[in-house]
């Protein structure tokens, strides 16, 4: 296998711009954010998210494993991805991924409030990690 495969990415991601909104009226459709992490190494990514609020200590240290060769969507409205962690919803965050190899992620929202529902997605960033 080549050698750049296991170098696709970075190992610190920034998204500052986190909202979980609110969970909706109970369509089909859930409101949430999720980041997706893709880990095309070929080792395991070790990842810890440190969550940061405007008017709240932040919530460090949160691990997560992508497996190699693997993909992550990881849905922040669900405890039981964050290690029991609940984020509290209607309130704004900044996130930032630390991971022990490099990978690529990218963070989206699905807002179902309104009528039109609202999607967003973007790559975060890496600051040259």
């Amino acid at each position: 296998m080549a050698d750049w495969v296991t170098r696709d990415g970075a190992t610190r991601w920034i998204f500052p711009d986190g909202y979980l909104p609110a969970r909706g009226d109970g369509s089909h459709y859930v409101g949430h954010d999720c980041v997706c992490i893709v880990n095309t190494g070929l080792e395991d990514a070790a990842c810890l998210l440190d969550f940061y609020f405007e008017d709240r200590e932040p919530q460090l240290e949160i691990a997560v494993t992508v497996g190699a060769q693997r993909s992550l969507h990881l849905r922040l409205d669900k405890p039981e991805q964050l290690g029991g962690y609940i984020l509290p919803r209607e309130t704004p965050y900044s996130l930032r991924l630390t991971v022990s190899v490099p990978v690529v992620a990218q963070y989206s929202r699905l807002d179902v409030t309104q009528s039109n529902m609202a999607f967003l997605s973007a790559l975060g960033y890496t600051g040259g990690a």
